[in-house]
């Protein structure tokens, strides 16, 4: 199976024979992949070297000259570096661009720091107006592309990760699905998570909902999935900072007695790169630390 990076470029590539509008900007990261179609577009193919805040800049520009700009590098480059672009160039100035990150929270463990972003979905949340998708799977991945690059002239981010579950979940844009029902709680499973919390949660009698798209949050799929609790307990499993979506859902869930558990990466550093498996277990979210946490939050007989 190949990587969701490289179903990217590839369905970029393509995208960019079929769409006149679309443009791809890169910040060298990536670029060897596009060298096919930067000789078929040399003009809507613009590599701006190491300069991330220029990376963003362009892609503001472009779109206010009419253009749909796909633009790509490491997450910790795409959102963190050039924050003050992303808020000004694209944000204040309502121009609207595709964000495609790769290197997730951790997948570039050993580039230490720099090359980690746990916190971009987070930052981006301090923002109005952008959609935020988080496949689970390459096929999930090339679908919400395409999605994007269609989507007129919103504000999405794509965040891509070397996590993937097994199968695809085609869910649409903006919408939770139900993979399994139950009685006692709600987990909602985000992105390429899905896989280890089925198997934390296999024999408990609870509702998996899983997200491929963050933002805007499902609240009104959420609210269905609780309803008829006297007490809604709920678990979000989100492979960035913990607790990132916990306002989303009780907003969501405002009018109803709830509890949530946000289980993600935490904020404490680790300064030992490592591996990105070994981060996953560092963190609490491979599926026996996942069922622990779970289990002590919703302490249910096995079905």
């Amino acid at each position: 199976m190949d990587t969701m990076r490289e179903r990217f470029t590839d369905v970029t590539s393509r995208l960019l024979d079929e769409d006149p509008r679309l443009a791809v900007v890169l910040a060298v990261i990536s670029s060897d992949r596009f060298k096919d179609a930067l000789r078929a577009h040399p003009d809507r193919v613009i590599d701006v070297g190491i300069r991330e805040q220029l990376l963003v800049s362009v892609a503001g520009g472009l779109a206010l000259t009419g253009m749909r700009p796909v633009v790509h590098t490491f997450a910790s480059f795409l959102v963190e570096r050039p924050f003050e672009q992303v808020k000004l160039d694209l944000g204040h100035q309502a121009a609207g661009a595709v964000l495609v990150s790769s290197g997730a929270s951790y997948d570039i463990a050993a580039g230490g720091r720099t090359h980690q972003a746990p916190g971009d979905i987070a930052l981006l949340d301090t923002l109005d107006g952008w959609t935020v998708h988080v496949p689970g799977h390459p096929d999930e991945a090339e679908t919400l592309i395409r999605h994007a690059a269609a989507d007129g002239d919103s504000r999405v981010y794509v965040r891509l990760s070397e996590q993937s579950n097994r199968t695809a979940h085609p869910t649409p844009p903006g919408r939770f699905r139900v993979l399994r029902e139950g009685r006692a709680g709600v987990v909602v499973a985000v992105g390429p998570l899905l896989d280890a919390t089925l198997e934390a949660v296999e024999g408990l009698d609870v509702t998996v909902l899983y997200a491929s798209t963050v933002r805007p949050f499902d609240g009104a799929g959420l609210r269905a999935a609780v309803a008829g609790m006297d007490v809604a307990d709920v678990v979000l499993v989100e492979p960035y900072l913990a607790g990132t979506s916990v306002p989303f859902a009780n907003e969501a869930l405002q009018n109803v007695p709830h509890r949530i558990l946000p289980l993600g990466t935490a904020r404490e550093e680790l300064r030992r790169y490592g591996t990105s498996g070994e981060h996953v277990a560092a963190h609490g979210l491979d599926a026996t630390a996942l069922r622990r946490r779970i289990g002590d939050f919703l302490p249910l007989p096995r079905t």
